[in-house]
């Protein structure tokens, strides 16, 4: 038979696109995800039947398979690098609790309205009433859309055309090629640098404040180390020069964690006489990714009035998500960091004896996971993890369920320490899918360093 009549007769009995979308199924996803997307899955559909590999009548089966989950572009994945806040993977997953004040929040709320008397009420109000309560010794507290701005926010509305005095062993990349120096002088702060690199004394501090500054920072080099012959000056060393402090704890935590003893806390921060704490909220807070600001009620009140602090304000989804994990149940980062050892290498056992039972090239071993999202840096985290052969780490991320690993001598690691004990039988189910040839460009989705990723 001429190998070109067959072609056009497969090609000729491709359904039209329009008979395809009038599938119920196709309708449904229409109205949920938009037609723009389900022609494109129909689309994708027919190039792989014209292309023959898959028949004519299985286009509209295709294309259901190929549907997004959802009408936006981020997909869900299955951290199993090991980093329980990965930066890369939106660091802090929300809990149950947080998710569920979110699509409550989606729609018309009370956000700055008081039911009660029907006028216009304080923004945010429970949400940062639900911080205070978790800070004792925070006076007040306002909430901007990260980290970085929260600093930026207290420079700008604090030291504009003033001095900041921090120490040069503080002067910190915070990531993606941001640095603190540039981030502070972009508020027409001048920066005032004092001590060097490894040891810093009070009174290097002492000696140059005058009344051009506006206050003493102090910053939690929080993804690196500095060890040996090193020095630094205390909160409340500084606190007693008579100047306002301010200390950028970076990482959330709002009390002392027995896990990580050697991270700074909000609580004990102002305790120890710290007039302003900043830090972000979607890392050992377990939280939405925002700014918290906590300390003296007048200066909270100072930076909150500013104007640039309606342009850095949050949304009502965000508060809603941060109010969530402050009053709700532990958050899928408490729970991760909390893991113990026996439970995840049993939990590795039985998932590798299972894999293995299909056939699969698996076994469980142990491993070391870290906290990431600059949190703790030199932390280690006893862990447990799947082996697997290289090839499995490209076709796992870019299979349905996407699971992200790390590679490690040779072959791929799947770290359970992140992943949810939920999402077990999910990640068994997508190594299960790959179980066939060779997948190409193995390590192009494989993180080879966890630590560096935070």
């Amino acid at each position: 038979m001429d190998q070109r009549v067959t072609t056009t007769d497969v090609r000729r009995r491709i359904p039209r696109t329009d008979a395809v979308l009038g599938d119920p199924r196709l309708i449904e996803a229409a109205q949920r995800l938009g037609s723009g997307a389900v022609k494109a899955a129909v689309r994708q559909a027919q190039e792989r039947a014209r292309a023959g590999a898959i028949a004519p009548d299985g286009v509209a089966d295709t294309a259901v398979a190929l549907l997004p989950r959802t009408a936006g572009g981020l997909r869900p994945v299955i951290n199993a690098t090991g980093v329980v806040l990965h930066t890369n993977l939106g660091r802090a997953s929300l809990s149950a609790a947080a998710r569920r004040a979110v699509r409550e929040a989606a729609g018309p709320t009370d956000i700055e309205l008081d039911l009660r008397t029907g006028v216009r009420a304080r923004r945010g109000r429970t949400a940062l009433a639900a911080l205070r309560e978790r800070v004792p010794s925070a006076a007040a507290a306002h909430v901007v859309n990260n980290g970085a701005a929260a600093l930026v926010l207290v420079a700008t509305a604090l030291a504009a055309g003033k001095e900041i005095v921090i120490s040069r062993g503080e002067m910190v990349e915070i990531g993606d090629g941001f640095r603190l120096p540039d981030l502070l002088v972009s508020t027409g702060a001048r920066l005032r640098e004092v001590g060097t690199t490894n040891r810093t004394s009070v009174a290097d501090y002492a000696a140059v404040i005058g009344p051009e500054t506006a206050f003493v920072l102090k910053v939690h080099p929080s993804n690196f180390r500095v060890t040996g012959f090193t020095r630094a000056a205390g909160t409340g060393e500084l606190a007693a020069l008579g100047v306002p402090v301010v200390v950028d704890i970076g990482s959330g935590l709002l009390a002392p964690h027995p896990l990580l003893p050697d991270e700074p806390d909000a609580e004990t921060r102002l305790r120890a006489g710290a007039s302003l704490v900043t830090a972000s909220g979607d890392k050992l807070l377990g939280g939405p990714q925002c700014g918290l600001l906590l300390g003296q009620e007048e200066l909270v009140r100072t930076v909150s009035r500013h104007p640039l602090a309606r342009a850095l304000r949050v949304d009502k989804l965000t508060l809603a998500a941060l109010e969530a994990t402050l009053t709700g149940p532990e958050t899928p980062t408490a729970v991760a960091l909390a893991a113990g050892p026996a439970g995840l290498r049993h939990r590795a056992e039985r998932l590798a004896s299972a894999l293995a039972a299909d056939g699969i090239d698996v076994r469980a071993v142990e491993s070391a996971a870290s906290v990431g999202g600059g949190g703790a840096p030199g932390v280690t985290l006893p862990s447990a993890a799947l082996s697997l052969p290289e090839r499995y780490a490209a076709a796992l991320r870019t299979g349905p369920v996407p699971v992200v690993g790390r590679l490690e001598a040779g072959r791929c690691l799947l770290d359970l320490r992140a992943v949810a004990r939920e999402d077990d039988e999910r990640l068994a189910e997508a190594v299960r899918s790959v179980g066939g040839p060779a997948a190409t460009d193995p390590a192009a989705g494989a993180v080879t360093d966890p630590a560096a990723e935070g």
